[in-house]
């Protein structure tokens, strides 16, 4: 289907915001489903939330009305313990954890399957546009959808398994274990040769075996074909998710560039 399909009954809006993209959905909620996926094309020259204020002035799907705005922001993210987790201690947590976003402020999402906080950043600027257009927007880790999707998939077989997700010029790499992550971190991707040393560093690192276990990368890949190649001279078990399978042929799936945290939002929710 078309990427800007019209919607007669706009519900719903996500936006979508990375350090290098900007992203506008929307979903039909009262009539048949439909979906329309709009990135905005970046003035480079400007803040993200400058870029955002140009968009309001200038994209229709903006200018519609909304019964509720879900806002997916990629940042760097701080996992916590639910047990350990302080609302009032976020900020100190996040700056102590991360250099240079003193400025930002700083938002969490609770994923109690998963026993934890997901913390994270958003740009004040971004959040004062924001919520000058629109009452009680909500604010998740954008890779919340995905963790919480694969830990569920992550079920499936007996065989331990270590995920990599590539998107926004970045890898996560994560790896479940009891209902809690046995490891999660964000690597630079721009380089598929550093995506391969991240991945079997990471294999080796939390003790999975080359014979049993399995790696399964989804995403935008550098370098994909190569990629894949070279992890299974090292590891028996490598697949690449493909999310048209994965998700039964939804309509999503056939949007180009939309992102799979964005298709896991749309068919199995946040």
């Amino acid at each position: 289907m078309p990427e800007n399909s019209h919607i007669t009954h706009q519900q719903r809006l996500i936006i979508r915001v990375s350090r290098n993209s900007l992203a506008f959905a929307t979903v039909d909620s009262e009539g048949n489903g439909e979906v329309a996926f709009e990135p905005y094309r970046l003035n480079t020259g400007i803040s993200m939330a400058a870029n955002l204020r140009e968009a309001f002035r200038s994209e229709e799907i903006l200018n519609e009305s909304y019964s509720r705005v879900l806002v997916m922001v990629d940042s760097p993210t701080l996992m916590v313990p639910v047990e350990l987790f302080h609302e009032e201690d976020r900020s100190t947590l996040y700056q102590h954890s991360f250099q240079g976003h003193e400025q930002e402020e700083v938002l969490h999402t609770v994923m109690p399957d998963l026993n934890c906080v997901a913390v994270f950043c958003v740009n004040k600027d971004m959040s004062l546009v924001i919520h000058d257009h629109f009452d009680q927007p909500i604010f998740i880790a954008a890779i919340a959808p995905v963790w919480r999707y694969l830990h569920q998939r992550s079920y499936m077989g007996v065989r331990d398994k270590l995920y990599a997700y590539f998107h926004d010029r970045h890898m996560e790499v994560f790896s479940y274990g009891q209902n809690r992550f046995k490891f999660c971190n964000a690597f630079d991707a721009r380089d598929a040769h550093d995506a391969l040393y991240y991945i079997l560093y990471t294999w080796k690192q939390i003790g999975l075996q080359a014979e049993r276990d399995e790696i399964h990368l989804v995403g935008d890949m550098p370098e994909g074909e190569w990629l894949t190649e070279e992890l299974k001279k090292y590891v028996k078990r490598v697949y690449v998710i493909n999310p048209a399978g994965d998700f039964n042929r939804s309509v999503v799936t056939q949007i180009e560039g939309m992102p799979y945290d964005l298709m896991t939002l749309f068919v199995k929710g946040r």
